[in-house]
């Protein structure tokens, strides 16, 4: 019964989210059982473009390091913002949600490149936390017994990875490519003059979102009669 209860939960989570986080898990899972090793992992320019070892560009995104505080606490914060984005500002929005996932990747790898990253998991994840904070201004937060609104959670979580004695300069990368997102798709649009840069592919539309129903489309009496039920005293 609590097997099936964790199947039915999993299930519940939005896609996207689901399967970013199932990624990473067994991604560590893996590295755990030592079927593979972080060495083939870690983003390497060199090996990406010489060798061809495209993969790296996606696995360095799902590697927290080994099972211990600091995966277990980056997991917690992946799944839950990530999820509360697709289930709210991106509800039925997938594809946008796919899009956003696809430029901050894109912005963190050009900039990891710069700084000569080798993971940079959680710097994608402080993004998602940045554009969460940012369009929930107003609530309020407790971290560690620490009251704030939301927008100083992405500066709260760096002072205390700066306390675990970690370096910030892959949160102020998650941080610097957060704001750029959501200056471009929620700021600069509303100013005047402005207009939405960030325009979803209609591929990704036509793989990710259900087509609308066009309101002016009247079905043909025999497609109606089809979709109407019948009436069991007649």
């Amino acid at each position: 019964m609590a097997q099936r209860g964790l199947a039915a939960e999993f299930w519940q989570v939005p896609a996207v989210t689901r399967a970013y986080t199932a990624a990473c898990v067994l991604t560590t899972a893996a590295v755990q059982l030592e079927f593979i090793t972080p060495f083939q992992l870690y983003f390497n320019p060199d090996l990406i473009f010489r060798k061809f070892q495209v993969w790296r560009l996606v696995t360095n995104f799902l590697f927290f390091g080994p099972l211990g505080f600091s995966f277990f606490f980056n997991m917690l914060f992946l799944y839950r913002y990530c999820r509360m984005l697709e289930e709210g500002s991106f509800r039925g929005r997938t594809a946008d949600f796919v899009f956003m996932f696809l430029f901050g990747g894109v912005l963190i790898t050009l900039f990891g490149l710069l700084a000569s990253l080798f993971f940079l998991g959680q710097a994608f994840t402080i993004m998602l936390v940045y554009v969460w904070s940012r369009r929930n201004p107003y609530l309020r937060m407790n971290f560690f017994g620490l009251h704030f609104q939301a927008p100083f959670l992405p500066w709260v979580l760096m002072a205390f990875s700066l306390l675990l004695g970690n370096s910030v300069l892959v949160d102020l990368l998650g941080i610097a490519v957060g704001h750029i997102y959501y200056f471009l798709e929620d700021v600069f649009p509303n100013q005047p003059g402005g207009k939405r840069l960030l325009l979803t592919p209609s591929f990704l539309k036509l793989l990710f979102d259900a087509p609308e129903e066009d309101p002016n489309y009247r079905p043909l009496p025999e497609e109606q009669a089809a979709r109407d039920p019948v009436d069991p005293q007649q």
